[in-house]
């Protein structure tokens, strides 16, 4: 009858959830334990791949292990230092396929069970805001660990083995209170990674690709006025090894970070003023810090930007991040937050962020309906607006968005938003070139879902944007959420998206006959692009100690691309298509592919040049499936079966049943793994 008892009740418009927990006094005599855990494992791993027979260093079916070893020691009653040794997380789902045609990387969460637990520790720069511009966040883990970014420099490779991971060779982290203190302090020491190649003549060497590093990451918070107000600070550091000169010309030799951030609430929390102000550092050759400034979180080389030059002399790149929010909680939602990144913010070696080089101005009004009526038990309605410049002043976004959400007396519930975007000005379309027209549109979304307590339950989304050039986007997601008993729960989660697109950008090719684009051509197409996906998972609990987790996602998308053109004028959103407007354009088959060869001025003395066919066909099936057997108090057996299959084709249509079979049919690779732990409490 959803009745609920609770301690120390708090309502809807109450601020804080934890803060008005009870507290329990008066508990004498309770001496506290000193905790020591050590829980060594073993592992052993078959992967079978498809590969050239002719690679000496395939082999169909590798067989390899490794053995390390995870800790936890109460150093108090509140606070735990954990470590772990030559780590394994093969154990761990896989990500899902994404197809990212942006100028910004792909965010996934962390899955990794040593950095999951006690990761809320490390959060710094919660602004209590119901609305800010851009996303951040200033400890990613999955920055350690990661994929080695260098490849194999030699010259005349003809094959190549890199490691799909850097070793993590020991991690260790205190976590914990300490009276009004909270402490959070991990440090990380990663492997340096070789890549193994042979050359056309036979010679046989080793590539260094990824050097060894250490990673730390501090921080700290202080309780005052009973949890009413919050100070804190973050630091982190990244020290890298730079041994070889691939190594000096590619990554920075440190990363630094430093911030503070604070929450003051009165009149009961229901006004909160909270903020965050953090500077970052990054050192290395200038041809490293070059690189970074002509990244697309900054593109310093933008011919028409005025607050930022391109220096490559420079071995330092220094800038700042903001945030400053005023809130109010109740019946009545409100929010004001400022927030800034200069061009010179970077924090990606162990951070995560997308542009910097803005200044940003948010709004959201909400009221809450919490009592019930005749048709909802409660309900919402809002209104936002976000708004953007760079630092020159352009305004790059402006936004306004009115919503509502319902919960029925079924507890069946639905929502919806309704967003307007005005022209602005776009300083990352063109890659680095001169700013261009942003055309705005409008968008809508609706979503919905019933009574998530039922044996079987669904939720909805449904969006659509018009833009005013022309492109749009249409998509739709459910989730299927099944319990046919309390052991076994499925979830399925199909998705189709498809979008159309009047400039994906493509490349770019100097020529200083392009006058009005300050000597380079800025070569777009238009793109129509489908994408479909079905997430799958399946929690079996057999017994309380025997369990059974199965992950599975099909995944299509095609990119079709048409009317290859030319950005025209700055400022503008304005193109020449080739073979129409300008010039001429002709497409060549070759033993190699497809390409099209392009002359910007027809018989005029531009410079031909040749773009590669972008059109795509992604088929992918990534899926693995966790048999995890507790046969001893924390001591644990995992069975493990990772496939993974790809394929890709030149084209852009999209056919279902073609490609739904092409998933099957695309090379497959299987991972098996076999992992013990075996837990000792001493």
């Amino acid at each position: 009858h959803e009745k609920r008892l609770v301690w120390s009740p708090w309502t809807p418009q109450s601020a804080g959830l934890v803060s008005a927990f009870g507290k329990l006094t008066g508990l004498d005599g309770v001496r506290p334990v000193r905790r020591i855990e050590v829980q060594p494992y073993a592992s052993s791993r078959l992967t079978r791949a498809p590969g050239d027979p002719r690679d000496p260093f395939y082999e169909r079916s590798d067989l390899g292990g490794s053995l390390g070893a995870d800790f936890k020691l109460g150093l108090s009653s509140g606070l735990t230092l954990t470590g772990t040794i030559n780590p394994d997380f093969g154990q761990v789902e896989v990500d899902p396929a994404v197809v990212n045609l942006t100028a910004f990387e792909t965010f996934f969460p962390e899955k990794r069970p040593f950095f999951i637990e006690g990761a809320e520790v490390f959060r710094f720069g919660q602004v209590r805001s119901f609305n800010r511009y851009s996303f951040q966040q200033f400890f990613y883990s999955r920055r350690i660990g990661r994929p080695p970014r260098l490849g194999v420099s030699e010259a005349d490779v003809a094959y190549s083995e890199q490691p799909d991971q850097t070793t993590i060779l020991g991690a260790a982290k205190v976590t914990g209170k300490a009276g009004a203190w909270t402490i959070g302090m991990m440090d990380a020491l990663t492997a340096r990674e070789q890549a193994r190649f042979v050359t056309s003549t036979g010679l046989e060497d080793e590539s260094a690709v990824e050097p060894l590093s250490n990673s730390f990451v501090g921080r700290l918070r202080r309780e005052l006025r009973g949890g009413s107000t919050v100070i804190g600070g973050m630091a982190t550091a990244v020290h890298r090894r730079l041994e070889t000169a691939a190594f000096e010309q590619a990554l920075p030799r440190r990363a630094f970070l430093g911030g503070i951030d604070f929450q003051h609430g009165w009149a009961g929390r229901a006004w909160d003023l909270s903020g965050f102000v953090v500077a970052s550092r990054v050192q290395g050759t200038s041809t490293v810090i070059s690189a970074l400034q002509q990244a697309s979180a900054r593109y310093y080389q933008r011919p028409d930007a005025q607050a930022v030059e391109l220096d490559p002399t420079r071995v330092r790149l220094d800038g700042h991040m903001a945030d400053l929010a005023l809130t109010h909680t109740g019946t009545w939602d409100l929010s004001l937050d400022y927030k800034q990144a200069s061009p010179g913010f970077e924090m990606n070696d162990l951070g995560f962020h997308g542009r910097t080089d803005y200044r940003s101005f948010s709004t959201f009004a909400g009221r809450r309906v919490n009592r019930t009526g005749r048709v909802f038990r409660e309900h919402n309605y809002f209104a936002f607006t976000n708004h953007a410049w760079n630092w020159d002043g352009d305004v790059i976004f402006d936004a306004y968005a009115v919503g509502a959400n319902g919960t029925f007396q079924n507890l069946w519930w639905t929502g919806m938003n309704l967003g307007l975007e005005r022209d602005a000005l776009s300083d990352r379309l063109t890659r680095g070139g001169p700013l261009a027209q942003d055309p705005g549109g409008w968008w809508f979304n609706v979503r919905g879902g019933s009574d998530s307590r039922k044996r079987l339950s669904a939720a909805g989304f449904l969006f659509y944007s018009q833009g005013n050039a022309g492109s749009h986007e249409r998509s739709a997601e459910l989730e299927l959420d099944f319990r046919p008993s309390s052991a076994v729960r499925v979830r399925l989660g199909p998705s189709l998206g498809r979008s159309a697109s009047p400039a994906q950008y493509l490349q770019t090719e100097p020529d200083s006959l392009a006058l009005d684009t300050y000597g380079r051509r800025y070569v777009f197409a238009e793109i129509e692009r489908t994408t479909l996906s079905m997430d799958t998972r399946v929690d079996w609990t057999f017994s309380p100690t025997l369990s059974l987790q199965l992950y599975a996602q099909p995944f299509l998308a095609t990119g079709d691309f048409r009317d290859f053109k030319e950005f025209r004028v700055p400022r503008t959103f304005a193109f020449d298509v080739y073979s129409r407007d300008r010039g001429t354009i002709q497409r060549v088959e070759t033993r190699d592919g497809v390409r099209y060869d392009v002359d910007p001025d027809g018989a005029g003395p531009a410079a031909a040049f040749s773009v590669a066919e972008p059109d795509f066909n992604v088929r992918s099936l990534r899926g693995n499936a966790v048999l995890r057997w507790e046969y001893r108090p924390g001591s644990v057996l995992y069975l493990v079966w990772q496939q993974n299959r790809s394929g890709f084709a030149p084209t852009g249509e999209f056919d279902f049943r073609r490609d739904a079979r092409g998933i099957f049919r695309a090379p497959g690779t299987n991972l098996f793994l076999v992992k013990v732990t075996y837990w000792l409490g001493l």
